[in-house]
């Protein structure tokens, strides 16, 4: 029980408890119904922490589900206290996003005043970079429990 509370959020702990007893004696018995009962247990627990993080619960993921490279990054700056590398992948990435995102814009407003469609195509690229450099620096932001952050 102490292993998994720490992953859910304080007003959510009585759920895990009751569903903790609730699984226990079904444990013992073991077979199918313990399988059940310990995978309920654990949709549980992922629920709450989901809730906790203000992120829908999209159910149990199997084991070995690609995290892709910035989670490896993040438990090693984690153990290391150094955040260097996942600094590196993200300003890479980062750099990558807007340039091409910006060079689209860029190749559509040669364009714009062609047709009304190009102008479109062009207030959306212009747009669209806009709203995507305002979620990242929101998300930067924003602290894990969705409170906006200083700076």
């Amino acid at each position: 029980m102490s292993v998994v509370l720490p992953y859910v959020p304080a007003d959510g702990e009585d759920e895990v408890r009751a569903a903790f007893d609730r699984v226990l004696p079904l444990q013992s018995g073991g077979g199918q119904a313990a399988t059940v009962a310990q995978s309920w247990f654990f949709e549980t627990v992922v629920r709450l922490h989901r809730a906790g993080e203000h992120a829908p619960y999209t159910g149990l993921k199997p084991a070995g589900l690609d995290v892709g490279p910035v989670i490896p990054l993040a438990e090693t700056a984690v153990e290391s206290g150094d955040a260097e590398l996942v600094y590196r992948l993200l300003a890479t990435d980062l750099h990558a996003q807007l340039s091409d995102r910006l060079a689209r814009v860029g190749q559509l407003a040669a364009g714009k005043d062609a047709s009304v469609p190009a102008a479109r195509a062009y207030v959306q690229a212009v747009l669209g970079f806009e709203v995507y450099a305002n979620h990242l620096y929101r998300a930067m932001h924003t602290n894990p429990h969705g409170e906006h952050g200083h700076g």
